[in-house]
């Protein structure tokens, strides 16, 4: 099975339909299972509404199976913090990726995004990054 975390940049990008936003969504494609934090949900339509459009999000957001930590991400968020420094919710997505993980034992996952530093982090966790 190919499972993979999506951040909210790759979804913002399809939705807005940013350059190479056809191959990424054909790549998240082949994933049998997207995952990702209720926040893309509201970073998603935050986009939407600053750049004026309704984008494709109805339809992506029936795609994902959402992660809700059932405590803190404090273990999570203090593994990131000793490897490097990100934005809140680039934070909270890579802690949520890596609170999910146990779930799925010798799955590989994916973790999806389009920044550069988020990616960075989320390979030194082990994560095969898009």
């Amino acid at each position: 099975m190919k499972i993979a975390y999506l951040d909210s940049s790759c979804p913002v990008a399809i939705a807005l339909d940013e350059p190479g936003s056809r191959d990424l969504l054909v790549q998240i494609s082949r994933f049998d299972r997207l995952f990702s934090s209720n926040l893309l949900e509201a970073e998603l339509k935050s986009a939407l509404a600053r750049e004026g459009t309704q984008g494709r999000v109805k339809d992506f957001l029936t795609w994902m199976h959402w992660v809700f930590p059932y405590r803190r991400l404090t273990p999570e968020i203090g593994q990131i913090l000793q490897v490097g420094t990100l934005r809140g919710a680039d934070l909270w997505h890579l802690a949520c990726a890596l609170f999910m993980r146990p779930k799925f034992h010798e799955e590989e996952i994916h973790f999806l995004t389009l920044d550069n530093n988020q990616g960075k982090l989320a390979r030194s966790f082990g994560f095969r990054v898009l």
